[in-house]
């Protein structure tokens, strides 16, 4: 696999002028002519890019998925992350075709964005989860590129606090586009629901936690073929509350379903669940239900058996 370690080096491969900047760069995806290299089989950049493009030709693999673009797409690339091409990166011509923004880690030192960057997710989607754009959407976005392009052409002691204050512009648009989007198509979203409540399920029916332990974010991600910020996002933005919640509270499900109908001693269930400590499962348990789970279990027998008192 090759790094791409600078942006100079990225548009020689776009067969485009050097930057004025070597840390940052707006392109217009019509202007790029990629030239033929290995480099697209496999490879990795060292800098971050966003991009919005229109009608691309070619074919992505970006982590385990393949994707078609689409018109009106957004993607968020960040350093180090592995991606694939069926060959170079063909794009209609035209003023139409998108932007692509590339900015270094560097450039953002001693800014808070340096920082607050990383909490973007979406940084950490596959190619398959892009953001799908309205009109409206696209033209702001456009906007931004275009001002950012502007700036690059000519600098002054004000240019990187106005260029880093639209990217900072654009990365909160990418989260309210990205919470429309995970609301506005819905069936997909209860589609994933679904899904995952069946993979829960499975997964304790089969006693999986024995040898797999409790399910993680990771496992039902890539079960759905989904990045693990793409399924914590989409739950948080549906349902209010994290992967990390749904999962707890299937935990305590089946545990109260074992506490309930079986005899299973308390460090037998936590086993079962996939817990390395049964104490971890007393914590969890209380945390959640404000009893112990033997004072469930106790709890439970007398409601059905009052006479037992």
């Amino acid at each position: 696999m090759r790094v791409i370690n600078s942006i100079p080096e990225k548009h020689r491969l776009l067969s485009l002028t050097e930057p004025l900047h070597p840390l940052i760069s707006v392109v217009r995806v019509g202007d790029v002519r990629a030239v033929d290299d290995p480099v697209w089989d496999r490879f990795s950049l060292n800098f971050y890019c966003i991009a919005l493009k229109r009608n691309v030709i070619s074919k992505m693999q970006y982590g385990q998925q393949p994707y078609d673009y689409d018109k009106g797409v957004m993607t968020f690339i960040a350093p180090k992350q592995v991606i694939s091409l069926d060959g170079p990166p063909v794009y209609e011509t035209g003023q139409d075709a998108g932007y692509a923004l590339f900015f270094h880690p560097d450039y953002l030192h001693h800014h808070p964005l340096a920082l607050k960057i990383k909490s973007y997710g979406f940084f950490s989607y596959t190619t398959s989860e892009a953001l799908h754009l309205s009109e409206h959407e696209e033209k702001c976005v456009s906007e931004i590129f275009t001002k950012i392009e502007e700036e690059c052409q000519h600098a002054d002691l004000h240019t990187q606090d106005v260029i880093l204050a639209q990217i900072e512009l654009l990365l909160s648009y990418g989260n309210r586009f990205y919470a429309r989007q995970f609301t506005t198509r819905k069936p997909a979203s209860d589609a994933m629901l679904v899904r995952m409540e069946q993979l829960m399920n499975e997964h304790f029916n089969k006693n999986e936690g024995l040898t797999r332990g409790i399910p993680k974010v990771e496992y039902l991600a890539a079960a759905l073929n989904l990045s693990p910020h793409y399924v914590s996002d989409l739950l948080r933005a549906v349902t209010g509350e994290s992967a990390q919640y749904h999962i707890q509270e299937k935990l305590m499900d089946k545990a109260k379903e074992y506490l309930s109908v079986t005899d299973l001693t308390v460090s037998e269930i936590a086993y079962q669940l996939g817990f390395k400590h049964p104490q971890s499962l007393n914590r969890l348990f209380r945390k959640k239900t404000g009893m112990s789970p033997l004072d469930f279990r106790r709890k439970f027998t007398s409601a059905r058996h009052p006479g037992s008192l």
